[in-house]
């Protein structure tokens, strides 16, 4: 018997088995390779590490990355890539090249540095999955992390500033979007009627892009003219997690919204007072701390000590 293959990984909304791409990623080629998961979507009970996220776990083996734990799940013969040409092979490893090169520094800026979307959308929903209080610090550092990361792969000169960063960023997202549209064509998937490895990855970058609900769509208004890529990740939704989601009615998805926005004002608010409070200590005087006198117990109340402390 095979051993249990437990992925955790942020949960969905706006219709997606989840809103995180990296998550979206493994879930997706699992569906394609046939790979059993056991999805534990991380909730506010959560005590692993959400930096490494998502995360296979089997009897003998935690694997994080998305790239690891597709070739774990190879080695275990669940391989969405058996029926591919060398050649094939190949156009998937450049492909997956220039969609984190590309893509993937426009889409961490669309949900974790545009600040509308942030503190509107991704802030809160990240939030309200998090335990307090680190509910309102982790966000903060994951927005940092991903501005690092955009930084590290685009701030280089010429780009020195911010705004010629992110001009930069959305113009190669874009050329990246139209590459993959041209490719794709009028096929159902990139190499024909049968999902693999590239499908996952590009189904998992621009799903959440395509159905998470922004208030700045900049890159999103782009996608949505590319039917042909709206209409793989629909396809891709319908067919293989369909029966996970069970779908939200319109006014259902009216109250999710009306949720998030109490939940948005309810994070800020604490956030502020988070802010506020530290000030208050920062300006507070400061006081050396005081040495307090040192107690030594008699004979007799060391061994009453010592005993209390072994009894039950």
């Amino acid at each position: 018997m095979a051993a249990p293959l437990e992925l955790s990984c942020w949960g969905g909304g706006w219709g997606l088995p989840s809103v995180h791409s990296e998550s979206l990623v493994v879930m997706a080629y699992a569906k394609f390779s046939g790979a059993p998961l056991k999805v534990n979507v991380i909730d506010n009970t959560w005590r692993g590490s959400r930096g490494d996220v998502p995360i296979l776990t089997t009897e003998n083996n935690i694997v994080s990355q998305p790239a690891k734990i597709l070739n774990f799940l190879r080695k275990q013969k669940y391989n969405a890539d058996y029926e591919l040409s060398a050649k094939q092979g190949a156009d998937t490893l450049a492909y997956i090249a220039l969609l984190e090169e590309k893509l993937l520094p426009a889409v961490l800026h669309t949900f974790w540095v545009e600040s509308e979307n942030y503190f509107t959308v991704t802030k809160p929903w990240f939030a309200s999955r998090i335990p307090f209080p680190l509910s309102l610090i982790l966000p903060g550092r994951m927005s940092k992390g991903a501005l690092t990361r955009i930084l590290l792969t685009r701030g280089q000169p010429p780009l020195y500033h911010l705004r010629e960063v992110e001009a930069q960023i959305y113009r190669d997202a874009k050329e990246c979007l139209n590459l993959l549209s041209n490719r794709l064509g009028t096929s159902q998937f990139f190499f024909g009627d049968t999902p693999s490895t590239l499908d996952a990855y590009v189904f998992g970058f621009l799903a959440p892009l395509y159905k998470v609900r922004f208030p700045k769509v900049q890159l999103q208004e782009h996608l949505k003219q590319l039917s042909n890529l709206c209409r793989f990740c629909d396809d891709i939704l319908n067919s293989y997690f369909r029966l996970s989601l069970g779908g939200i009615s319109p006014a259902g998805q009216e109250i999710v919204d009306a949720n998030l926005q109490k939940l948005t004002q309810l994070v800020n608010k604490e956030s502020n007072l988070i802010e506020k409070m530290d000030d208050n200590l920062r300006q507070s005087p400061q006081l050396p701390p005081r040495k307090l006198p040192t107690l030594k117990l008699t004979p007799a109340e060391e061994e009453s000590d010592s005993l209390q402390r072994l009894s039950p």
